[in-house]
């Protein structure tokens, strides 16, 4: 039976394992936390990351914990329309579910093949000529015929079979919340709630999870915004992050205000956006008769703009599954690396410029980008849509 260990139990790393579990494989999934839980946030899914959940089996239940995100549209900060929403057709329109639902699909695909161990810190991987690869904790080594990094944007293992590769800061800070519908301001029915608003360095970006009244199959339904800023995070307590959130979004077009007057500083998650710089020289490292993979943000970690990082863990998933299923396993390595590294450069290259347009600062470029933000916008997301939309797994 072959043998795999998969390091980070974020979705990446549950959707992977779950997926070799279930082609036969004996797996072990390792996490440095003691418990495995999400944030208690909300994930974008285009048609590719669903597409990808759909090759894992993972698609199945989709549909009862996902919401569809129609196009909001884009305004500036006094209410002026930037890009006005357009009607997206079914198989564009990305969608949106709770982090804590699509953990506990995940976690529900792992079956009895999967080990899961927490509270592991890995260390240091092992490479060497003719030896199976494997992974050590500065005590224990386990060994496997494959193993999968899968454990995040500071990736111990990336750092050590790619550290031309660095973790830099993208020049702002996120905050997340999920409002549940019990706490959430009733809004005018003809205000929408899914939209952007986008000010010098500054940006809003609402969702609903679900409808009020109905978990549509979660338990976990309410509203979802995301707050970006320039500059760093913040050190201070939620309840003073969040004080800050409402001066910095004052008179900014409705239902921002009503949101952030709904949310409680606990639903209040910050987090420092981080990425890459440059993506690794490679994604797949023949070992011996094995090989180690990097798989999600150990391999491609970037800014949040486009909502693709959730996606392309997926699709790392997804490619990797299939290519195993084919081809002997270093074989498998190789091709891997051939197929996901133009992949994620060509996703990259669409986010950093995204990040660009977003971080503009300055009154006259304030201006150009405003007035050029329709024809910028609009070939951006139509790229990425187009994307999101042709990406099968391979055959």
């Amino acid at each position: 039976m072959r043998s795999a260990v998969v390091v980070g139990a974020g979705v990446g790393g549950l959707a992977v394992a779950g997926a070799l579990a279930r082609s036969g494989w004996q797996v072990t999934l390792l996490d440095r936390a003691e418990r495995v839980r999400p944030e208690p946030t909300a994930v974008v899914l285009w048609p590719n990351g669903v597409r990808a959940l759909q090759a894992l089996d993972r698609g199945a239940g989709l549909a009862a914990i996902a919401t569809p995100l129609p196009d909001g549209g884009v305004r500036r900060p006094d209410g002026h329309w930037l890009v006005q929403p357009r009607p997206t057709s079914v198989e564009r329109m990305p969608v949106v579910v709770h982090r804590e639902d699509l953990h506990d699909a995940l976690i529900a695909g792992l079956g009895d093949r999967v080990e899961l161990r927490t509270g592991v810190t890995v260390r240091h991987v092992r490479v060497e000529p003719g030896e199976r690869p494997g992974v050590s904790d500065g005590r224990h080594t386990i060994e496997a015929d494959l193993v999968v990094a899968a454990d995040g944007t500071d990736s111990v293992i990336r750092r050590q079979l790619a550290p031309e590769s660095r973790v830099v800061s993208s020049g702002c800070a996120a905050w997340r919340a999920v409002i549940p519908w019990y706490r959430a301001p009733r809004l005018p029915a003809d205000q929408p709630i899914a939209g952007e608003v986008l000010g010098a360095g500054y940006r809003f970006v609402a969702a609903s999870l679900g409808e009020r009244g109905s978990s549509g199959g979660s338990t976990r339904g309410g509203i979802y915004w995301v707050a970006t800023a320039a500059g760093a995070p913040r050190p201070e307590p939620p309840e003073t992050q969040l004080a800050l959130l409402r001066r910095w979004y004052a008179g900014w077009p409705a239902p921002i205000a009503d949101l952030l007057d709904a949310t409680d500083p606990t639903d209040l998650v910050q987090q420092e956006v981080r990425e890459l710089r440059p993506l690794p020289r490679a994604y797949g490292f023949p070992v011996g008769p094995g090989g180690v993979v990097l798989l999600g943000d150990a391999a491609h970690a970037m800014p949040p703009h486009l909502g693709q990082g959730a996606c392309l863990a997926f699709e790392d998933a997804a490619t990797l599954a299939s290519l195993l299923r084919e081809a002997r396993l270093p074989d498998a390595v190789q091709a891997y690396d051939r197929v996901r590294r133009p992949r994620a450069a060509s996703v990259v290259r669409q986010t950093r410029r995204m990040s660009a347009v977003l971080q503009t600062r300055g009154r006259l470029a304030l201006r150009a980008r405003d007035a050029a933000l329709g024809t910028i916008n609009s070939r951006l997301l139509s790229s990425t849509a187009a994307s999101a939309v042709q990406w099968r797994p391979p055959a």
